[in-house]
C-alpha cells in the first residue's frame, strides 16, 4: 500500500513517538506500507552545507549519499508507525548499499519512496532492509538499502572474523567533536548518542559518536572525481567513531573498482569496510 505525502514528515514529533511507544513493540511481520514524496527539489543551501560537513566539493551533482538524508524522514515515519514490529530506539544500522544508474542533479526534481522488506534471522536478533528509491520520469535512478538489526532472540551463532592488522593509511583524518551535531543538524538525525558526551553516556557510549552515514559519506568524498556515473557503494559498519577521533583511511584498486577501510588510527580498530563497483549492480 503506497501512501503519498505532500511534504516530508517532521522528525521532532516522530522521535517523540518513538520514545513513547517503542518499548511496547514485541516483533511480528513487516508492514506492506510504502511512503512516497512525488516531487522533491533540493535546496542549494542544504546541499552546500551537507557537502561541507562531509568533505565533498560544491557541484551541481548530488553525492550518492545525499539522497539518504532526504529519504530519512520517510524511513523514520515508517519505523514509528503503529504497525511496525520493532522500536526505532535501539535499532542498529549494520550495512548500507547505494546503487545509482547516474548522478542526480541539483536542478532536477525527483520522487522518493520508502518501504521495508526481507525480515530474517541474525545471530544477535532479527534484521530487515529499509529500501529507499529516487525516481525520475518513472525510472529508478538511485536505490539505498539500509540493513538494521533489532537485538534479542537470535541464534547466538556468529562467524568469527580473523583479527588482522590495519593497512597502511592513505590519509589520516582528525574528526572534530562537533561533527555529530553538525551532521545531525543537516540530516535531521539528532539522536542523543551523536550530540554530546553526557547524552551519549546515557546510552552506554563513553563519548558522542559520529553518524554511520557521515563516515560513509566522508569515505566516498575521498574518491570524488574518480567515480563513474553508474556505481554501487557498499559498506559494513563495524565499530562507532568516538568523537573527537583520529581515523585512518585506506583504499586499494580492484578489478571492479575499489575497496576501502576506515579505522582508529591509534588502535587499529575498524570502523567500516566498503567497496565501490564501477557499474550499477
Amino acid at each position: 500500500m503506497v501512501r503519498e505525502l505532500e511534504s516530508a514528515p517532521r522528525l521532532g514529533p516522530l522521535f517523540g513517538r518513538a520514545v513513547l511507544t517503542g518499548f511496547s513493540r514485541r516483533g511480528g511481520s513487516l508492514p506492506d506500507t510504502a511512503y512516497e514524496l512525488p516531487s522533491v527539489t533540493v535546496s542549494p543551501e542544504h546541499l552546500a552545507a551537507y557537502n561541507r560537513v562531509c568533505g565533498f566539493r560544491l557541484t551541481d551533482e548530488l553525492p550518492a549519499t545525499y539522497p539518504h538524508v532526504l529519504s530519512f524522514p520517510l524511513q523514520v515515519k515508517l519505523m514509528t508507525d503503529p504497525g511496525f514490529p520493532f522500536p526505532l530506539v535501539g535499532s542498529v544500522h549494520l550495512n548500507n548499499r547505494i546503487t545509482q544508474t547516474r548522478p542526480l542533479r541539483l536542478d532536477e526534481s525527483f520522487g522518493l519512496r520508502v518501504h521495508v522488506e526481507n525480515l530474517r534471522e541474525h545471530p544477535k536478533g532479527k534484521q530487515f532492509d529499509m529500501i529507499s528509491e529516487a525516481v525520475v520520469a518513472g525510472e529508478v535512478v538511485w536505490t539505498d538499502i539500509s540493513t538494521y538489526l533489532r537485538r534479542g532472540g537470535g541464534s547466538g551463532v556468529e562467524e568469527k572474523s580473523e583479527r588482522t592488522d590495519p593497512p597502511e593509511p592513505n590519509a589520516v583524518w582528525h574528526v572534530p567533536d562537533d561533527v555529530g551535531r553538525r551532521y545531525g543538524e543537516i540530516s535531521g538525525d539528532r539522536n542523543p548518542i551523536h550530540l554530546h558526551p553526557l547524552t551519549a553516556r546515557l546510552f552506554g557510549f563513553p563519548r558522542a559518536i559520529a553518524h554511520g552515514m557521515w563516515t560513509k559519506a566522508r569515505c566516498l568524498a575521498a574518491f570524488e572525481g574518480r567515480l563513474p556515473d553508474a556505481c554501487t557503494v557498499d559498506v559494513r559498519f563495524k565499530a562507532p567513531v568516538l568523537l573527537p577521533a583520529k581515523a585512518g583511511f585506506a583504499s586499494r584498486a580492484t578489478e571492479s573498482g575499489w575497496e576501502f577501510q576506515l579505522f582508529d588510527a591509534r588502535k587499529g580498530k575498524p570502523h567500516l569496510a566498503g567497496s565501490i563497483s564501477g557499474a550499477a549492480a
